[in-house]
């Protein structure tokens, strides 16, 4: 099954109108059938009752001569009884209605006899007609007629495949005439045109339906591609609130959506934002006084914190900054970039290397992504001793990878350290300095670009931090 509702749709949609195209034909051909058999069997009842009332007008000695002027293929006639057995079961029905149709063309309740057969060995064995050339004359012995020919060798012709039709007719002075007609196997043929048309319709009417599907299921690839964007813009354009009435329901939804999360978002990012910078007057003010104490050990100690909090607080102005970023996104030459951050980690004393792949220039938010690998790469420094960075340029995604030597992250944690404030106690304490916002930061500026940022463990030892960005 197709994974896309589009596709389950079309799929359901063109097997309905398979079946419904398959079971029309199998009905219409089977009514053609049988209404070409019986009109056809028809016209012959009525063909050969005219003949049988032209030959009662006729004197006997000119009727062989008549009868040659009248037989031409597939219709043919003898002057004598062959004597015709009783229908087969298939036909009874049509044989009805032929031997019906021929009382009523005749119209004085003279004997006549007939048969029908849908098979050839049934017609060639079972529809004798006297000797001679199709018009002889010989008297019969009740039903048999001495020394039949079968039908086939009649006139020495081959009457083919088809339905058989014969008739056995008393005329007006006691005589019996004999009349056979096969109708041709073209009659019976494919419809080639009306299948071609049959076809056409079916064509047609897929044509329509994949267009409806596709115009149908679009407000929901819409709505996908709006979710997928909302994660990276709040302030992204709103949908169009139109269509059919459900599907501009769900854009007014999906628009109120948008504007109650913008909303908290910005009453949330200014409230920390306010908070974070209001703090720094108070904690600027305590250290003032702090250099005031006379204990050099409290002195130190208070001295310590205040520079964690300050720490914690600039770490959240920059996070809060990364939300509210709208740096323009320009192409970006990421080799030239890392190159830039291994120069300056090296200055600072860090192990820092870069193996590059000659990227492609990057759409990107410079100062934002800049920042994503710094805070990569210090982590890297920090836990890790050195960070090896190595890139990869494929025609999907631009892939950059941060190395350490460090001792790694439980398994459980690897997606929890990426989370605000979260840090780990044992091996990523408060002593090794730190607010846990630089995974966070790192992380909102991947998923800002579209990307995504994941940790896992190496096997040779160390943590790998892989920047995803798609292209």
């Amino acid at each position: 099954m197709p994974r896309s509702l589009r596709g389950r749709l079309i799929l359901l949609l063109l097997c309905g109108l398979l079946l419904a195209q398959l079971a029309s034909a199998l009905i219409l051909f089977r009514n053609r059938g049988e209404a070409l058999y019986q009109a056809s069997g028809m016209q012959v009842a009525q063909r050969i009752a005219s003949i049988a009332h032209l030959l009662d007008g006729t004197a006997p000695a000119e009727r062989p001569r008549l009868a040659a002027a009248l037989q031409a293929p597939p219709l043919y006639i003898s002057l004598g009884r062959p004597g015709l057995p009783g229908q087969s079961p298939e036909t009874d029905s049509l044989a009805a209605g032929f031997r019906a149709v021929l009382a009523r063309s005749l119209g004085d309740g003279r004997a006549f006899h007939v048969a029908i057969s849908d098979r050839p060995e049934t017609a060639s064995e079972h529809m004798p007609f006297p000797h001679g050339r199709g018009h002889g004359h010989g008297r019969g012995r009740g039903r048999g007629m001495g020394r039949g020919l079968h039908m086939g060798a009649m006139m020495g012709l081959h009457l083919g495949g088809g339905l058989a039709f014969a008739a056995e007719i008393q005329l007006l002075d006691g005589s019996w005439v004999s009349f056979a007609q096969r109708l041709p196997k073209d009659v019976f043929v494919w419809p080639w045109r009306l299948l071609l048309a049959l076809g056409l319709l079916l064509a047609a009417v897929v044509a329509l339906s994949v267009w409806a599907v596709r115009w149908l299921t679009r407000p929901l690839a819409e709505f996908a591609a709006a979710a997928d964007a909302l994660g990276r813009d709040l302030h992204r354009p709103p949908l169009p609130e139109q269509g059919p009435l459900e599907v501009g329901r769900a854009a007014r939804a999906f628009n109120t959506m948008q504007a109650r999360l913008t909303r908290f978002v910005e009453d949330r990012t200014r409230l920390l934002t306010a908070l974070s910078h209001d703090l720094r007057t108070p904690i600027t003010r305590l250290r003032l006084r702090a250099e005031a104490l006379s204990d050099s050990g409290v002195r130190a100690s208070v001295t310590r914190d205040l520079d964690e909090m300050q720490a914690m607080t600039q770490a959240t102005l920059d996070f809060l900054r990364g939300l509210e970023t709208q740096e323009a996104p320009q192409p970006l030459a990421v080799d030239a970039l890392l190159e830039s951050i291994e120069e300056d980690m090296c200055s600072m004393g860090h192990e820092v290397s870069v193996q590059a792949a000659n990227a492609r220039p990057y759409p990107a938010q410079p100062t934002a992504l800049k920042r994503c690998l710094v805070n990569l790469v210090e982590n890297a420094v920090k836990y890790g001793g050195r960070a090896t960075i190595v890139t990869r340029d494929g025609a999907a995604a631009l892939e950059i990878r941060v190395l350490d030597e460090g001792p790694g992250i439980p398994e459980p944690e690897l997606e929890r350290v990426l989370e605000p404030f979260y840090r780990l106690e044992a091996s990523r304490s408060r002593d090794t300095g730190g607010t846990g916002l630089g995974l966070s930061i790192a992380r909102n500026v991947a998923r800002s670009h579209g990307g995504e940022l994941v940790l896992h463990n190496r096997p040779e030892g160390g943590l790998a931090a892989v920047l995803t960005l798609p292209r």
